[in-house]
């Protein structure tokens, strides 16, 4: 039985990796259990608003993200046939003087690396692979954990940061019951030196049409583009992140769409497919010893940025709640889920509501007057949410 640490992490992902480092700078010992045999994130993009940026910048991760991250100058809209272009809002210097740090564009590797170095320079034998968690047993004391391949730990406290599939999730709740949303998404890299010069710029970009959308970005210093496509089909209903699909399906389901948005297409490396899937806020994450974070208490559609973002909340403020009130995981767990549900669930559901803006039926017609609409309509709706999104300071809540 390994007892390496008081708190056990299940999951290497951001959420279990920000949670971890902000454990281990108030003096608290954590150990990462991780299924896979490689601690690696998939080939894709994360964007990073400043609400994110202002937590890892905490953590002493500045220089680090900053070494890999493309800084975008602005967020651009395109008409899906047209190509018409306005600007939508900028970022870049804009986003740094109104909330005091950047948004950043990564590549989602680079993200996880630059995390992981800075947990195991606190402690060197923090994160052990191959460990898929199978079961969890509480006492009054402790909760102690099985893997698959037969060895188990216990732990003062488990964090099950293991993603939308949770498996922690499914042993304290049951299995979810997503509901198909009737869309399937599209993901993958372009060598930014494949694209013609006008596309090849430090810009954000999104792309509106009447049954989908197109967003591209800058990641690894603008050394690649991001591709992230939503098309409403009901054929594809499998959630997997790593499924590989073929440019010709894609190419298909934007056929029509404007040539820049072809080209990008034709230039990417591998595409992968997943169908999205929506599940409603959880009424509780903890139970006992174990409590959730990110995606395995509060999935997110892609239509806002966030995900990532609130699982980098979650593992800040987690780990201040636990240090405040190490001696009592019932009333730790407790403020953590106070300061934490209202907010994620609200994103959760801003997230749903912004496919009906992705997804723009007036989209369907041409030329200025439909893109003038579209973009005063969806200007006006952005600043309802950012300030609220981009202000608010994990780093400083009152746990």
């Amino acid at each position: 039985m390994n007892d390496s640490g008081k708190i056990v992490v299940v999951g290497g992902g951001i959420g279990g990796l920000t949670f971890a480092l902000a454990a281990l700078q108030r003096g608290l010992d954590v150990t990462i259990y991780e299924q896979t045999q490689e601690l690696r994130e998939a080939g894709a993009g994360i964007q990073l608003g400043a609400n994110g940026t202002r937590v890892l910048y905490a953590l002493g991760l500045q220089a680090a993200l900053e070494q890999s991250a493309a800084l975008p100058d602005r967020r651009e809209l395109r008409h899906w046939s047209s190509g018409e272009t306005w600007n939508w809002f900028e970022l870049g210097a804009t986003s740094r003087q109104r909330y005091g740090t950047p948004h950043l564009m990564l590549h989602r590797g680079d993200l996880q690396s630059a995390l992981i170095a800075a947990v195991t320079a606190l402690k060197s034998d923090a994160i052990h692979l191959g460990k898929r968690c199978v079961a969890v047993n509480q006492t009054e004391d402790e909760a102690e954990l099985q893997f698959e391949d037969g060895t188990g730990a216990r732990a003062r406290f488990v964090i099950g940061a293991d993603g939308i599939h949770s498996n922690i999730r499914r042993i304290l709740f049951g299995a979810s019951e997503p509901e198909f949303t009737g869309c399937v998404a599209w993901r993958g890299l372009i060598a930014m030196a494949r694209l013609p010069e006008h596309l090849r710029r430090m810009v954000g970009t999104n792309w509106l049409g009447s049954k989908g959308f197109i967003l591209h970005y800058p990641v690894r210093r603008g050394e690649l583009m991001n591709f992230v496509g939503v098309v409403e089909r009901d054929d594809w209903r499998i959630e997997s992140w790593v499924t590989e699909g073929t440019k010709d399906e894609l190419a298909h389901d934007y056929r029509g769409w404007h040539a820049d948005a072809q080209t990008l297409i034709a230039s990417i490396d591998t595409p992968y497919k997943w169908a999205l899937m929506v599940r409603g806020p959880m009424a509780r994450w903890s139970q006992g010893r174990v409590t959730l974070l990110g995606d395995a208490c509060h999935p997110t559609l892609p239509f806002l940025g966030q995900g990532g973002v609130m699982a980098i909340e979650d593992g800040y403020v987690l780990a201040a709640a636990i240090a405040k009130y190490f001696a009592d995981p019932a009333t730790a767990f407790a403020r953590y889920e106070e300061i934490r549900s209202e907010r994620t669930a609200m994103v959760v559901r801003k997230a749903q509501d912004n496919r009906a803006m992705a997804f723009e039926p007036r989209l369907s017609e041409e030329g200025a007057v439909a893109a003038s609409i579209a973009r005063d309509w969806l200007q006006l709706r952005l600043k309802e949410r950012l300030d609220w999104l981009y202000a608010y300071d994990a780093t400083a809540v009152a746990v």
